[in-house]
């Protein structure tokens, strides 16, 4: 039997030969398993230019209890969710100030007020949710780490709730297939030490997120026009975009299922209002010139992957996004759904009672473990209180400032914080969140991305993801679940020094957690 490995030195040092061989095995394998970023304007006849997502080189030390946590809590968060978005009274309270402060805000919600005169034809909604979080130490060690643990002791700590086209689900879904695959050949197996397979997590995101779709799909049912043979699931996706391989998969699991569900993508924009067109009832035909068929298909889900900026909606994406609010498909998120992933959301929530509106006290006493102190920059006592925080760089330093803004590279950090919100129209501020920062503790590894390869002190984000479908509940103001599970997860890791997590945007790369007990 091999001797045991010893976590704290891990993972190992590597001979030139051994880390050449580990890259080789990297690259063919993420060649082999879509594992790319798409290179867009390099399509010359059948030639497109691409290259690998960052990965990790190994897995990376994650605590099994908090991993176990994170999963714990996703079905509540799930539910959590469900019923905010179907709380316009309380979601505009709390997005009152942000309004007139964010452009994005703005138009969603008069897409909203909208949709609404013109009355819902459709009262059941679908979530794909992902809540990221990150190891915290606790004031005492933060200065001081026991050299004999792999890990000290951490608390779980919420980064941020996101229930608007969550992305890395495919990406990851690959890169722990990867890496049990390197596990299971013995790339990691160093100086005849042991590397237990049983400690990486399976993930299964891309067939958790196509079985979420299709039940959606089954439950819209036949189709109510004359005019359609068939229902599909619509992707609205980013013209352009580079990150097929995460959204591709998807579409792929749900033809291949063993009564296929229908799926086509079609681009945000002009060639939504072309291609799509709602009937009398407000049932949403697809109808485009590829597809030979003279029948239209009547749409039975639309999963957004495009909207995220407030650019995205000029007249055309405007009238784009009210054709589909207004529509019998089923949303994946509705309006409401999409305002909820703002980051004033995740603000609103930790104020006392916000929980307790929504769940047991149990429940919100679960989800409140994973909290840290977030403050408004509006001109509640709350607000104030945070703007003497980051009155200057000595005050700010522990502090995060966020908009309500998606993919990264837009938050400021510590003492940048008080110059920028000075370069700043005070009517601007309530556009911002201030977070207090999470200290995670930092493990080793050998990142791989486009910038090179580099070993050093590293910091992961753990993002969990739900599926589930709900039904309006006018009578009491909140929702029935109609299905509530956790879908899959992902793992990002980044070097110690660097701010942001965003894979796509290179900041970070994917990866796997290795789970110890410590």
């Amino acid at each position: 039997m091999a001797p045991p490995e010893r976590l704290d030195r891990y993972p190992p040092d590597l001979s030139d030969e051994q880390l050449y061989s580990l890259v080789t095995e990297i690259k063919d394998w993420q060649i082999n398993h879509g594992s790319l970023l798409k290179v867009i304007d390099t399509e010359i006849e059948h030639t497109v230019l691409s290259h690998p997502v960052g990965v990790a080189c190994f897995p990376t030390l994650f605590p099994r209890a908090r991993f176990s946590q994170a999963l714990d809590v996703q079905e509540i968060y799930n539910r959590l969710y469900c019923s905010v978005g179907e709380d316009e009274a309380w979601i505009f309270n709390a997005i009152r100030d942000l309004i007139p402060a964010e452009p994005l805000a703005d138009v969603l919600w008069k897409i909203h007020q909208a949709a609404k005169k013109s009355g819902s034809v459709q009262d059941i909604s679908m979530g794909i949710f992902r809540s990221d979080y990150m190891l915290h130490l606790s004031d005492e060690d933060l200065d001081s780490v026991p050299s004999s643990k792999a890990l000290p002791e951490t608390t779980l700590k919420q980064v941020e709730f996101n229930s608007f086209s969550c992305s890395g689900g495919s990406h990851a879904n690959k890169v722990a297939n990867m890496h049990h695959y390197l596990t299971q050949m013995g790339a990691y197996n160093v100086d005849d030490s042991s590397f237990d397979v049983e400690s990486l997590p399976a993930n299964k995101n891309i067939e958790s997120i196509a079985s979420g779709l299709a039940l959606a799909h089954r439950t819209y049912g036949e189709p109510r026009s004359k005019l359609a043979k068939q229902t599909a699931v619509l992707f609205i996706v980013q013209p352009y975009n580079f990150n097929i391989a995460d959204e591709r998969p998807i579409e792929y699991a749900l033809w291949n299922r063993e009564e296929p569900v229908p799926t086509y993508r079609l681009d945000w924009g002009p060639k939504l209002l072309q291609y799509t067109r709602l009937t009398e009832n407000r049932e949403l035909l697809f109808q485009p010139p590829w597809l030979l068929s003279k029948d239209p298909i009547e749409i039975s889900v639309v999963y957004l992957r495009a909207g995220y900026e407030a650019k995205e909606y000029n007249p055309t994406g405007y009238e784009a996004r009210l054709q589909l609010e207004k529509s019998a498909a089923i949303k994946c998120p509705s309006i409401l759904g999409h305002i909820s992933t703002f980051k004033k959301i995740q603000q609103a929530l930790t104020l006392p009672g916000a929980l307790e509106h929504f769940l047991s006290k149990s429940d919100a006493a679960a989800l409140r473990e994973t909290f840290v102190p977030i403050y408004p920059l509006d001109k509640t006592d709350a607000g104030l209180y945070a703007r003497e925080l980051v009155r200057d760089k000595e005050h700010s330093v522990g502090y995060i400032l966020k908009p309500s803004l998606e993919g990264g590279g837009n938050n400021v950090y510590g003492e940048e914080i008080p110059g920028f919100l000075a370069s700043v129209p005070e009517s601007q501020w309530s556009k911002y969140i201030l977070m207090k920062q999470i200290d995670p503790p930092m493990s080793s590894n050998i990142l791989m991305s486009s910038a090179g390869i580099d070993s050093g002190d590293v910091v992961s984000e753990l993002g969990v993801l739900g599926c589930c479908l709900w039904k309006a509940n006018p009578s009491d103001g909140g929702c029935d679940m109609l299905h509530n599970s956790v879908a899959g997860w992902t793992f990002k890791t980044k070097h110690a020094d660097i701010d942001e997590m965003s894979v796509v945007k290179g900041y970070g790369c994917f990866g796997t957690p290795r789970l110890v007990d410590i």
